[in-house]
Parts: structure tokens; sequence; C-alpha cells
């Protein structure tokens, strides 16, 4: 699964089907490096540290342009220096599988690809 995540592509989530439970939530954080469980496992989210607030701040463009590309928005919180995303899929106030996806995409426009 961890080669797949970030070459796959959200897919339309509609409301009513079922967040993934804590066992499978975490079985998809094995392969999203940095990331973690939050909101007791209906969302995730990773902290990032850059050099100076430009860096942060492009950051988090690519990200928010990644997020519209996606059709997939997560929650960002930036400042100098650091940035936080945070991902869930609001529909069903939990986690899917776009999230992992999100973020191991968002771990490749920081520069700390899938391990």
């Amino acid at each position: 699964m961890r080669d797949e995540l970030s070459t796959r592509t959200c897919t339309p989530c509609q409301g009513g089907m079922p967040a993934l439970d804590r066992s499978e939530a975490e079985r998809y954080l094995s392969h999203a490096p940095g990331w973690a469980l939050a909101d007791d496992g209906r969302r995730i989210e990773r902290h990032f540290n850059f050099r100076d607030y430009r860096s942060a701040l492009r950051f988090v463009v690519d990200v928010s342009q990644l997020a519209e590309d996606e059709g997939h928005h997560p929650d960002i919180s930036f400042g100098w220096g650091r940035a936080t995303v945070s991902w869930q899929t609001k529909k069903i106030r939990g986690l899917h599988e776009n999230d992992f996806i999100m973020a191991a995409k968002t771990n490749e426009i920081a520069g700390t690809p899938e391990e």
C-alpha cells in the first residue's frame, strides 16, 4: 500500500458511508510517516517545520493547490517556520482512504515521501 498512496487520486466521498475504524486507520497510518491520529481517530494531523516564513507559506500554497486539484481540503494553520495540516473527511465525520492519500502527497510536497 505504501508505494501506492501518493500515486492515487481521491475518489468522491458520499455522506452516509462509514468512516474507517481505529484499526483500519492505524493500518493506513503506518504508511503515512509523521502523521498521528487525532480527535479519537477521526482525523490525522502532522506538524511541519521550515527554515523561514516564506518556505512555510510556499508549502501551504502548494498543499492548497493539491487540495483544489483533488477536491479534498484540509485544515491548515501556519506561521513563521511552521505549518500544521489536518485531514478528515468531513462528510463522514471521520477518516477515509482519501485522507491518507492526501497525507502521502502532503509528505511529498514537504520533501518527506512515504517510507
